[in-house]
């Protein structure tokens, strides 16, 4: 029995006011801060998924995204590593396809019924761009999902899945270019999404011998709010009581994290017994029919998923600040130095597990958690001996903080905090995802995986701290 064992997403804090952006938009898109890209986002989708999850028992991890930040570099072991699994695991990306999501879900599944993979993580995230004035920048929003594919303790059993390949030119970026192009949207609805999703669709009710009306809910890939439901009711589904709503109004199109999002936002609202059919579009579609078992209920209430990350939100509506971050605009950025030395590749090596794993060490002799890592105990000043302790999932307080506002183009002022993790260990930090006004000594923290710059073609990602968005409670 293969299926999800777990699930999480994440949609970042910020989100543009579609009205900023002119031409009679209406609501908001999740945008990704400035700090932000698509592995940050997967490795924070991937840490809600986490939750109540034995990340060793992890056996590999298929990131998929349409915009990875390198050409040339394989972005699912940073994910991986960040996201601290063990070094033994198998780790690919999928790309260039709407559908890699779902491409990354079948080959995950695929892996742990033969065998290969007790369970393997997918993560899918893009931040997609459109041209300033485009339909495409008013409908695009950024976001990431993750799904645990398993076989034991599984929460929705895939029943079947059914694909269809087509050659269409219809939506496609070439590479070198930012901004995502589309044919008319007659041909493109048409002959490519419409014609797709149908047949994968209905291979895939005609595999199980099910009919429209045994499903709770219908989750369908989308590139608008009607595309859907003109498909949904085509088919005999009841677009007012079966289908997904789409969020568009409130985060927008994901690219290829879109689908495995709107899986999340179903599964956080099922119950046991429910089927689920799940369906994605890009040159094809991929069609999945899963069944909600009874440990639906089991599922952790201080995840994040998908109800949760949209409720915590800092709508702004400068468009100005969405070009830069986007670097669409000229930023100014290069008018500041960079107050950091040349990149060293052999440095970034040596320091993974601080960096990207964010090991500290707790002392063997007095249990005091230290980060950095170092030779010598803070407390009691033993020498070598520690033992490696992660430091990413722990909350922690305010010791106090300073503001800058000459050290970020993109952050003014930045804020320089020093944290106190919870159970012992201090470190200082940037602060993101942040309202000044309500920053303080004493408030809650959490760490987040960002971006700390980049410099001679190479992005240095590290840990930095924001105020909790989620408590525990649930």
């Amino acid at each position: 029995m293969v299926g999800i064992t777990s699930f999480g997403a994440y949609v970042p804090f910020l989100r543009l006011d579609r009205s900023a952006m002119g031409k009679g938009g209406k609501g908001e898109k999740s945008m990704a801060n400035f700090d932000e890209d698509s592995i940050t986002m997967a490795v924070a989708a991937v840490m809600d998924c986490l939750d109540g999850v034995d990340r060793d028992a992890v056996d590999g991890l298929f990131f998929a995204s349409t915009t990875s930040p390198y050409r040339e570099k394989e972005a699912a072991t940073t994910v991986a590593v960040s996201a601290d699994f063990r070094k033994d695991i198998l780790t690919a990306d999928f790309a260039n396809s709407l559908r890699s999501g779902t491409n990354a879900l079948r080959a995950a599944a695929d892996a742990v019924s033969a065998g290969s993979a007790g369970q393997v993580m997918v993560a899918a995230s893009d931040i997609r761009l459109g041209a300033p004035g485009s339909v495409f920048e008013q409908s695009f929003g950024d976001g990431a999902g993750a799904l645990l594919m398993g076989g034991e303790d599984v929460v929705a059993v895939l029943e079947a899945s059914y694909s269809v390949s087509q050659e269409i030119l219809d939506t496609w970026r070439i590479d070198g270019s930012p901004f995502t192009r589309a044919w008319e949207a007659r041909f493109t609805g048409g002959q490519g999404y419409q014609t797709s999703m149908w047949g994968a669709i209905s291979g895939v009710l005609k595999k199980t011998g099910l009919k429209a009306e045994d499903f709770a809910k219908v989750v369908l890939y989308t590139p608008d709010a009607r595309s859907s439901m003109r498909l949904a009711a085509g088919l005999g589904f009841d677009p007012k009581s079966q289908l997904q709503d789409p969020l568009f109004g409130v985060m927008g199109d994901t690219g290829s994290a879109y689908a495995i999002m709107m899986l999340v936002a179903a599964l956080e609202e099922s119950k046991s017994g429910d089927n689920i059919l799940l369906a994605s579009y890009g040159n094809g579609a991929d069609a999945f029919v899963f069944k909600v078992t009874d440990k639906i209920k089991e599922m952790t209430s201080s995840r994040g998923g998908m109800k949760r990350n949209l409720a915590s939100k800092d709508v702004i509506d400068d468009y100005s600040r969405y070009l830069s971050y986007r670097s669409i605009l000229p930023g100014t950025a290069d008018i500041y130095p960079i107050p950091f030395g040349s990149t060293s590749a052999p440095a970034m090596f040596r320091e993974v597990d601080k960096n990207f794993r964010f090991h500290g060490v707790k002392c063997d002799h007095c249990g005091t958690p230290q980060f950095p890592p170092q030779r010598v105990c803070a407390k009691c000043h033993t020498k070598d001996q520690f033992q490696p302790v992660r430091f990413s999932d722990k909350r922690g307080k305010v010791f106090t903080y300073s503001m800058d506002a000459f050290a970020s183009p993109f952050d003014s002022p930045a804020v320089i905090a020093v944290i106190d993790f919870d159970g012992g260990g201090r470190m200082e930090s940037y602060m993101t995802d942040r309202t000044v006004k309500d920053v303080k000594i004493g408030m809650e923290v959490e760490m987040t995986f960002r971006k700390l710059f980049e410099r001679e073609g190479i992005i240095n990602y590290f840990w930095k701290s924001m105020p909790v968005r989620f408590s525990s409670e649930g």
